[in-house]
C-alpha cells in the first residue's frame, strides 16, 4: 500500500492570491521575469495534506521534484536557478517575501494545504510560525533544476542575470494540465 492519497479543492474554486513584488536593493524579486508569486489557498484539503501524500501527488503530477521537508529560512534569501513550490503540511506561519525593508513586500499567512510557488529572484524569509506543532514545507523545484542560495549581496550580479533565461511552467505543478501557474 502506497502513501495516502492527496486530495485537491478544485481548480474552479481555488483561491489565489497573485503578487507582483517590485525590486528592492538587490532582491529582483518579480522585477525580471513578471511572474507573480502564487498563493494557493487551502489546494489540498486538510485531511490529505501529510508530506508523503503532497510528494506522491507532486512527483505523479511529474513537473517538480521534491526535495526536502523542513522549516523556512529566517533569514531573507532567494534562487537564481529555479523556481521554487513550497507546499505546507505541518502547522502555519507569516512568510516575509521581497525583503523586510522593501516598502512592496507582501507578507503571508499560510496553513496546512496551501501552496506558494516563488519566483526565481523572489526574496523569502519566515517571521514567525503560528501554533505550537511547528511549521513544515515540502521544498520542491522544476525537473532537472538545482537550486543555488542568493542573499541579495554584491557580487551575485551575475547569478540573477540568469534569472531571464529560466522557463516558466508548460504545466502547473499542482493540477497539471491546468491550474493558477498556466494563467500568469
Amino acid at each position: 500500500m502506497g502513501p495516502p492519497k492527496a486530495n485537491l479543492t478544485p481548480v474552479s474554486s481555488l483561491r489565489v492570491s497573485k503578487h507582483q513584488i517590485p525590486a528592492h536593493h538587490r532582491i529582483p524579486n518579480t522585477s525580471i521575469q513578471h511572474k507573480p508569486l502564487l498563493h494557493y489557498h487551502s489546494a489540498f484539503t486538510k485531511d490529505s495534506s501529510s508530506a508523503s501524500a503532497i510528494e506522491a501527488h507532486l512527483t505523479a503530477v511529474g513537473v517538480v521534484n521534491p526535495q526536502w521537508r523542513y522549516t523556512m529560512y529566517s533569514t531573507t534569501h532567494f534562487h537564481s536557478t529555479t523556481h521554487e513550490v513550497l507546499c505546507i503540511v505541518q502547522g502555519g506561519a507569516r512568510l516575509c517575501f521581497g525583503g523586510e525593508e522593501n516598502p512592496g513586500r507582501v507578507e503571508a499567512s499560510v496553513h496546512v494545504g496551501d501552496v506558494v510557488l516563488v519566483p526565481a529572484g523572489v526574496g523569502h524569509r519566515l517571521l514567525e510560525e503560528e501554533g505550537d506543532e511547528g511549521f513544515e514545507l515540502v521544498g520542491s523545484y522544476p525537473k532537472g533544476c538545482s537550486w543555488d542560495m542568493c542573499y541579495g549581496k554584491e557580487g551575485e550580479e551575475v547569478k540573477v542575470e540568469g534569472i531571464r533565461r529560466l522557463a516558466w511552467f508548460e504545466r502547473d505543478p499542482v493540477y497539471g494540465e491546468e491550474g493558477p501557474a498556466l494563467a500568469v
